[in-house]
């Protein structure tokens, strides 16, 4: 997600902070210490309810953080690939590869919110069993607002509009129906959008008639509605691709170059000919050895460039994205996104370039779609 850092790992996968959470905890702790607080037990300090207020913020943030970990537990699990974890103002997001069934992608859905409702639970409880042994206090408070914050947590993500996981259940239940699994993804945006607008409209009229809380509700409701057109957009790309197979997609056949040769030779004999902005690199036995981008050639120094070889600035091809012609061109760009792979796709069969697969090639294919041309036969060239 953009506007994201990241801040660490959790069960080996990346931690990634949104903005908006430092502004979330902020709020919280605001309304929590001046707000709630004083209203249950009055008659502390301002110290008191600061420290109380902080920690409560800080526990609700890890409640948070184990709801994210559900997902990602359970996607590794049932096999889904996990890329990374982003907390952000609707309390979290976990990247991850997509379910190969209904039923998996249904169960890592609601295990999310189910794992708030148990921590909403276990955290009412636990506040009442403090409440009888020392009585009504700050640390009851905390916990008893601790709790009902879990649990509107965990109602909330149910709503069935994506990107919440309500809509993810909504998104499996109608895929397990139909059994098309674009029309699901298309109807979970579709009432992501709604919900958003719906929320915008909401915290403008709150925050008109006072409440200045409905500025973060529209803001709530403002990602929505951009995540959910995203997610449109994406299900509209699986449907043009649905069928298409690498071969259909790919450029061929396409320029490389000798990863032993030296940048200055390389630009002039492969580079200054190639129809590519990432260029193929081959190993001694001719066969793919990784990739270079044309800016990583700009990069090497003029003095450089007649000693330095082309594979020390190549992207070795563990970490490019690698297909076989007969792949699903759909399932290779999911291993392709960012944090993956990323694009291009070098096509190798048996050991053998045989193709390219840049972002001209799949809008191409997209656009082909739109005119009700559902198979892209391969070209020879492409600018």
């Amino acid at each position: 997600m953009s506007g994201s850092v990241r801040v660490g790992r959790i069960l080996g996968v990346p931690l990634r902070m949104h903005w908006s959470v430092p502004v979330l905890i902020v709020l919280l702790a605001y309304g929590l210490g001046h707000q709630t607080l004083p209203a249950w037990t009055p008659g502390r300090t301002d110290t008191v309810y600061a420290l109380a207020s902080v920690v409560g913020a800080v526990l609700l943030m890890g409640s948070l953080l184990l709801h994210e970990a559900a997902h990602a537990v359970a996607a590794r699990r049932k096999g889904v690939s996990v890329e990374d974890v982003t907390l952000w103002a609707l309390g979290g997001m976990t990247k991850m590869g997509r379910p190969r069934t209904a039923g998996v992608a249904f169960w890592v859905a609601v295990i999310g919110p189910l794992t708030s409702l148990v921590i909403g639970g276990v955290a009412l409880g636990v506040g009442m069993g403090v409440h009888a042994l020392t009585g009504w206090g700050v640390p009851t408070a905390v916990l008893i607002w601790l709790g009902w914050a879990n649990l509107l947590l965990g109602v909330f993500n149910l709503l069935p509009a994506s990107p919440l996981d309500g809509g993810r259940v909504v998104q499996a239940a109608i895929w397990w129906r139909t059994g098309d699994r674009e029309r699901a993804d298309r109807a979970a945006g579709r009432s992501g959008q709604i919900l958003g607008v719906a929320l915008i409209a909401l915290g403008w009229i709150s925050f008109l008639r006072g409440n200045t809380g409905g500025l973060w509700l529209s803001l709530i409701g403002l990602f929505m509605v951009i995540i959910a057109n995203a997610e449109r957009q994406r299900a509209g790309v699986n449907t043009a691709l649905r069928g298409v197979r690498v071969a259909d997609a790919m450029s061929a056949p396409v320029a490389a170059g000798a990863d032993w040769l030296t940048v200055g030779r390389f630009i002039d004999d492969v580079a200054a000919h190639s129809r590519h902005s990432v260029i193929p690199v081959l190993d001694f036995e001719g066969q793919p050895s990784g990739a270079v981008h044309l800016r990583a050639l700009a990069a090497v120094p003029t003095e450089a460039r007649e000693t330095q070889r082309v594979r020390d600035v190549a992207t070795p091809l563990s970490r490019c994205t690698v297909a076989e012609p007969g792949e699903l061109l759909s399932e290779v760009l999911e291993r392709a996104r960012p944090g993956g792979g990323g694009m291009p796709v070098l096509v190798v069969d048996h050991g053998q370039l045989e193709g390219i697969i840049t972002m001209h090639d799949v809008n191409r294919l997209f656009q082909l779609h739109g005119l009700g041309i559902t198979t892209a036969p391969p070209e020879s060239t492409r600018p």
